[in-house]
């Protein structure tokens, strides 16, 4: 598929280790109209766009994977940036930016080597880097921790019915606070994804992320986690 056809929606980059993935929107970011709470649609950054980004090349989220000290047993320790979202978005009275209209017109199809060559190499610099990246004024969001399930003998999540099977691929995630003690929205599940059957997963996810976040976010459970397990 073409990154200039209407159908592209973007695009998930891993490193070599599968513990960290860029999420790439396939249509710039629009200055217009804000989500609120009340309202679900499509996020993207207000930030002005570099000329120099190819179509369909927007960088929007940054997902983390780091040791999980728990084995094999517990949920992958994780970590998501999302830069199209700022972190007082989840507060009272808070907005995240949203993209309203997608345009239809043919983009360039093939994005140049140039591109990942000339943000000095923040890219590759993240995907090679430590866990943690914090940026200044994004959401950040973290996987939820477990509790020990004495009757099991497992370490465990809430998922409510939602999740049915045991797998290191289920987790859920939720705002990470940027300074000071969490407040009542940091408990809040932003995003759960977990398995039901074989082949079979659910996701479930709410503001102030986007469909498509969401989905990047869970897509990139399904990598092998070299360094993690």
């Amino acid at each position: 598929m073409s990154k200039g056809s209407s159908t592209y929606v973007g695009k998930l980059r891993s490193n070599f280790l599968g513990t960290k993935f860029t999420v790439f929107d396939g249509q710039p970011p629009h200055a217009g109209a804000k989500m609120t709470k009340s309202r679900s649609s499509r996020l993207v950054n207000l930030k002005k766009v570099s000329p120099r980004i190819p179509a369909g090349n927007y960088p929007v989220a940054h997902i983390s994977y780091d040791v999980n000290v728990l084995g094999s047993r517990g949920p992958r320790k994780m970590q998501c940036i999302m830069d199209a979202i700022p972190g007082n978005a989840i507060g009272p009275g808070g907005v995240a930016p949203t993209q309203t209209e997608f345009s239809h017109h043919r983009m360039d199809s093939s994005p140049s080597l140039s591109f990942f060559r000339s943000k000095s190499n923040c890219l590759e610099n993240y995907l090679s880097g430590p866990l943690c990246i914090q940026k200044d004024g994004a959401l950040v969001l973290k996987n939820k921790a477990p509790r020990w399930h004495e009757q099991l003998q497992c370490w465990c999540l809430n998922f409510h019915g939602r999740v049915t099977v045991a797998s290191v691929k289920n987790f859920q995630l939720v705002a990470s606070p940027e300074d000071g003690p969490a407040g009542p929205e940091h408990d809040k599940i932003i995003l759960q994804f977990g398995k039901v059957g074989k082949d079979l997963f659910t996701m479930d996810y709410q503001y102030p992320i986007s469909t498509f976040q969401a989905f990047a976010i869970c897509l990139s459970s399904f990598d092998t986690k070299i360094a993690c397990e």
